[in-house]
């Protein structure tokens, strides 16, 4: 019998209406357990950290060390919420459950996933007395902030489907977290110019390191955000990089679901 995907069997109305089933059963066991209130309060005093130990050594009021440490912050904490995503639910059992109709794969990653990135947003509102401190100091770019937090979200985003993806392939929360951090330095680390020039030096004939950069590194695209400035390649590139792996673990779950 020849199997059609679950997208391709899906209407717009059908698509949507099972993604909000699972997102707000994904945001009701974030809030009904200590997982939102933990995750929020440790990157809060992550962040902030971080920002006001800029702020001290710099002295001024902008947010450019800020959002230029993120990156790596990111690699690190958001594979902290991924890492439970499908792996506890295979733990657990649960996931034929999940899966059963009238829910799709599909349907229950973009669930999950649009979740994710609803308690991921939450973080970020937690550095918004950051800004309301500088308006108060002085005058700071305020679109350029703006663009940076645009390219913040699209950053966690991309992560989050990764990480997601990564969670489908494992059955281990430990084993979802080591590689969603691994992958999410790659990503960070290949768009530092020192690790560039090291790899190539290895490689002096091929520039791997400068072809990572160009074709593969998350930082090139960051930073045009940090910048202030929205180029159309930058917003294609965390477009693709965030669907692939979202489409990616639809289709793992699929195979696993027959």
């Amino acid at each position: 019998m020849t199997t059609t995907t679950v997208s391709n069997r899906l209407t717009p109305g059908e698509l949507i209406a099972g993604t909000r089933i699972i997102m707000r059963r994904e945001l009701t066991a974030y809030f009904d357990s200590p997982i939102a209130y933990v995750y929020t309060i440790a990157f809060a005093l992550l962040a902030n950290f971080i920002f006001m130990n800029e702020f001290f050594l710099t002295g001024t009021v902008d947010m450019a060390g800020y959002f230029d440490l993120m990156p790596l912050l990111l690699a690190f904490f958001i594979p902290a919420v991924t890492m439970r995503l499908w792996a506890e639910e295979k733990k657990q059992r649960t996931v034929e459950l999940l899966l059963t109709l009238p829910i799709r794969p599909m349907q229950a990653v973009l669930g999950k996933y649009l979740a994710a990135v609803g308690l991921f947003k939450l973080f970020l509102v937690s550095s918004l007395p950051i800004v309301v401190m500088l308006l108060v100091l002085g005058e700071p770019d305020l679109g350029r902030i703006v663009s940076a937090y645009l390219g913040l979200i699209a950053l966690g985003g991309l992560l989050l489907a990764f990480g997601m993806l990564l969670s489908a392939l494992s059955g281990d929360q430990i084993v979802a977290f080591v590689t969603s951090a691994l992958v999410g330095f790659v990503f960070v680390l290949t768009g530092d110019e020192r690790f560039v020039a090291v790899v190539d030096g290895w490689f002096p004939t091929l520039g791997v390191g400068t072809f990572l950069y160009e074709g593969f590194s998350v930082m090139p695209h960051y930073d045009n955000f940090v910048r202030g400035v929205i180029e159309l390649s930058s917003v294609v590139y965390f477009a693709l990089m965030t669907a692939v792996p979202l489409w990616v673990c639809a289709l793992v779950l699929e195979r696993n679901r027959t």
